[in-house]
């Protein structure tokens, strides 16, 4: 397996190759990285040629230099289709396999004007991107999280400053926070805030490719109501479940989830 360095816009990014056949880009979700992926990517690499990359700020590659968004990252995942899998693959679409985060990515992908002309096969599993349903709780600590912070507010700058550092530092403030938010800081603080806000319902009418969702019926990162609203709301994609798996079904159940994919990617012919 060969390993390689792609950068772009200042970030450094660690990615790696194996397999041969159609190209396959693998995105893996938040707080993760391409390693999770990689034993999926080699059991699927009898039948594509699959790319993992580490996302700017996740696994070997380096931190974006400021604060990205979504779209960010789907731009430099375009650049790195283009700029990388397309001069290895002259007149091959690539296929997608994402996770959670990767399929905030890939729907912005989806979405642009030349996604037709990139892109063919697609695999959604434990997709994130859409705006969840809230419990009691979650609204609880979000305005607690407000009454605490508001005194600081007021403050002149450096003052509010030092104040918020200083608040965020406590356990009440972390209790608050989710969990991932609370073991960030600097630019993937900013970065998380950014992704995490912006859902993406609007965006689902929109895609034109086919998807197939596998989902981890025990899934509780993103519960099966989202794989049902994916569902309903891609015009052209299946959903199939995988008993005792979670949001990480790959892992959870290998065999089962490389057995629905590569049939997906290679049908048998009649």
């Amino acid at each position: 397996m060969a390993e390689n360095i792609f950068e772009y816009e200042g970030a450094n990014c660690w990615w790696d190759v194996t397999g041969s056949g159609k190209p396959l880009l693998l995105l893996h979700g938040w707080g993760s990285n391409s390693q999770l992926m990689k034993p999926l990517a080699e059991s699927l690499s009898s039948v594509r040629t699959c790319y993992l990359i580490d996302l700017p700020g996740f696994g070997n590659s380096s931190e974006p230099p400021e604060a990205w968004s979504v779209d960010r990252y789907a731009d430099l995942s375009e650049a790195f289709v283009r700029e990388i899998i397309a001069q290895n693959h002259e007149d091959q679409k690539t296929d997608l396999l994402v996770h959670s985060f990767g399929a905030r990515i890939a729907l912005k992908l989806l979405t642009r004007q030349d996604a037709d002309a990139s892109f063919d096969k697609v695999i959604f599993t434990g997709a994130a991107g859409l705006k969840p349903k809230r419990k009691p709780s979650y609204y609880l600590k979000k305005y607690t999280a407000k009454m605490v912070k508001a005194p600081f507010m007021i403050l002149p700058g450096n003052l509010r400053d030092k104040g918020l550092t200083q608040l965020r530092s406590t356990n009440l403030w972390k209790k608050l926070g989710s969990s991932d938010y609370s073991k960030l800081s600097g630019v993937m603080r900013e970065t998380f805030v950014k992704s995490v806000t912006e859902y993406l319902d609007e965006l689902l009418p929109k895609v034109s490719h086919e998807i197939l969702l596998i989902w981890g019926e025990n899934d509780t990162a993103t519960p099966m109501d989202q794989a049902v609203r994916f569902e309903k709301n891609l015009p052209d994609c299946a959903l199939v479940t995988i008993s005792e798996a979670g949001h990480y079904a790959f892992l959870d159940q290998p065999a089962k989830f490389t057995a629905i994919a590569r049939a997906y990617l290679e049908p048998a012919s009649n």
